[in-house]
């Protein structure tokens, strides 16, 4: 980015000049603004969190909203490879979403999935409020898209994930999922 300052009246006036082939502020502001959600629902379809997913100014996507109604505890939560929420066990959405193949886990030494995010640990009232980021998926078109052709979900576990075991870190059954949408 240029800046260029002058004075008049002794009042500094600066102006701003982007950079050739940098996005403007208001195409960068349009792009932090421009996310998708995901309502996920229990096995009975009661609707337990809302979620805003929104790209990040690092790369990748953050997940930020609550979650209400749920076991106390730590559960895995990982993003799924498809767009389908059928209860009651939300087999539906398949396998964690892993567009390159890799085993599961932050801690394999073969790789992880796009779609390992981790845990999340839901209070003794039954609620969590989630912030967490996943800085291998986007929302942009790709491989790692999460709004691609027959979408993703988000899976919420029984049991917390030990982010090694493959292929699910050991979390346990589906026990809430939502299709994220755009």
């Amino acid at each position: 980015m240029r800046i260029k300052g002058f004075y008049v009246s002794g009042i500094a006036l600066l102006s701003f000049a982007c950079a050739p082939n940098s996005p403007s502020v208001d195409a960068q502001r349009a792009r932090l603004e421009d996310g998708a959600k995901v309502e996920l629902h229990d096995a009975h379809g009661k609707t337990v969190g809302r979620l805003t997913v929104a790209p990040h100014s690092n790369g990748g996507v953050r997940f930020t909203g609550r979650l209400t109604d749920l076991p106390p505890g730590v559960h895995g939560i990982h993003i799924h490879e498809f767009g389908k929420c059928d209860p009651p066990d939300f087999k539906s959405a398949g396998a964690h979403f892993n567009p390159s193949g890799k085993q599961h886990g932050r801690f394999n030494p073969e790789g992880w999935h796009a779609g390992d995010s981790g845990n999340v640990r839901v209070d003794p009232s039954g609620s969590a409020e989630i912030s967490l980021m996943n800085e291998r998926v986007t929302l942009e078109s790709g491989p790692n898209s999460l709004l691609k052709p027959g979408g993703t979900s988000l899976v919420l576990h029984a049991n917390a994930d030990d982010q090694m075991t493959d292929p699910s870190g050991n979390s346990g059954d589906r026990i809430a999922c939502g299709i994220i949408v755009k």
